[in-house]
């Protein structure tokens, strides 16, 4: 008689639970999943994916308004937000359905209720407790709210992906990726858009030309951006709501949105309980093996608070699954990972920020192009593109690629093979340009920018 009821038991069902549950049962693994939601996590379900999905109805206006350059006779037509709303919806319920099944002809059990940890080996689902040699936490994160008076009124990206109508106006409060995608799709759908950061500028953590030429980008389509403004109260009242900042002064609008963070889901686990570490923001404290510090006891994806992306929760989920059962020890590397944001215009990136390779390296040398893409020459539209690399001066290994721009994302992925191939300068200059076409001017760069200590 097999003593624990399963080898794994994953309590979670995003992205990476799901990849590891169903790579663990591949390899003969007995595997249990459980989630108390709908199964496909926050990627699928109310992340990335619905996000996208309203990205791309965002940039239809700027379609139809350009298309009278090229010769058609085009005028933008009435938009309507509950047939995208409903459409989209059709589109998860087909993805959920997906996963489900996937699970199914994996051979993993599916529990459809919240899991707690009893203790190492214990996992209880609706009343009924199970057992497993190797228990995996993948709860991944949730939206987090400033403590401020009447935050309550305000919506996450949760509920701005199931709104009942659109607002006429719009303040979201934060200045990250979901913050500038969020105010890229209302904007572009006709919606006034003001954004509130405590800082100087949007998007910490991406290069500093970039977070500028974004910025600008955003004001050039009438969003409203609020530098070093904090809120201090959220009042509804007749037709809308006002946010007051901290030097007093009040700022109307039809919604509130709040984002300004996640926070890694692991409230009522059961882990304080059993002694497994987190740090102050409650993310789970891991090893290069996702191990936590309790033996059978192991966490992935944003739950972790390493790198919250889903590429990477899924990568995590499967080295983890080899290393366990399929006596293939694998770790995985978060070096030169290519992000995307989606805003309008959006933004690919992989490998340094100039500021981080000044801070690791001797010499950086800095290429950078900006121009307007020859799409533009006709419709006259001012959006610009914005092309940078960083690399180490003295090896000439290319650090980092930095891009603003129509197509960004799926230009900086076939750059992110390069930089992890080890590309120098000379590999890019050597490489024939694909005209006429903006990826080519990554290989065009050729006049450095000055060194600023020279200046």
């Amino acid at each position: 008689m097999a003593e624990f009821d399963f080898d794994l038991f994953t309590i979670g069902a995003g992205s990476g639970g799901v990849a590891a549950s169903r790579r663990a049962a591949s390899y003969g693994a007995r595997v249990a999943i459980c989630e108390g939601s709908r199964v496909g996590g926050t990627c699928v379900i109310r992340g990335c994916v619905p996000k996208k999905l309203l990205v791309y109805a965002s940039q239809f206006r700027d379609a139809f308004q350009d298309a009278c350059a090229y010769g058609w006779d085009s005028h933008v037509p009435a938009f309507d937000w509950p047939t995208l709303i409903a459409n989209k919806d059709k589109e998860i319920d087909r993805l959920n359905g997906i996963y489900i099944k996937m699970l199914e002809t994996s051979g993993v059990t599916l529990l459809p209720h919240f899991g707690r940890l009893i203790d190492k080996h214990t996992v209880e689902v609706a009343g009924k407790r199970y057992t497993a040699k190797n228990i995996l936490i993948a709860t991944g994160g949730w939206p987090s709210l400033p403590e401020i008076p009447g935050i309550e009124h305000a919506i996450t990206s949760n509920e701005a992906l199931h709104l009942g109508h659109l607002p006429h106006s719009i303040l979201i409060i934060g200045g990250g990726y979901i913050a500038v995608e969020f105010a890229s799709i209302f904007r572009g759908l006709g919606v006034e858009v003001t954004i509130m950061i405590r800082g100087e500028d949007l998007l910490n953590g991406f290069d500093d030309d970039i977070r500028v030429a974004l910025a600008q980008e955003l004001r050039n389509r009438g969003i409203e951006i609020l530098a070093r403004t904090k809120p201090v109260k959220v009042v509804e009242g007749a037709g809308g709501f006002t946010v007051t900042d901290h030097l007093g002064r009040e700022h109307s609008a039809g919604l509130v949105m709040a984002a300004t963070g996640r926070r890694p889901n692991t409230r009522d686990l059961g882990l304080e309980e059993l002694g497994v570490e987190m740090d102050k923001g409650g993310a789970i404290r891991v090893d290069e093996w996702s191990r936590t510090n309790v033996d059978g006891v192991y966490a992935i994806g944003d739950v972790t608070d390493r790198m919250a992306l889903t590429p990477i929760a899924i990568a995590e989920g499967r080295a983890l699954a080899e290393t366990l059962f399929n006596d293939n020890p694998m770790r995985i590397s978060y070096d030169n990972v290519a992000t995307g944001v989606f805003s309008l215009p959006p933004l690919g990136t992989v490998g340094l920020t100039e500021a981080e390779a000044r801070a690791r390296y001797a010499k950086v040398d800095i290429y950078r192009t900006g121009f307007r893409p020859m799409k533009h020459t006709l419709s006259g539209r001012e959006e610009r593109v914005l092309m940078k690399l960083v690399v180490d001066g003295e090896s000439q290994r290319v650090l980092g690629c930095h891009m603003m721009g129509m197509d960004a994302p799926e230009i900086v992925q076939g750059l992110a093979i390069a930089l992890n191939c080890g590309a120098t300068k000379a590999d890019f200059d050597r490489t024939i340009a694909l005209h006429p076409s903006t990826a080519e001017e990554f290989v065009l760069l050729r006049e450095k920018v000055a060194d600023p200590q020279k200046l």
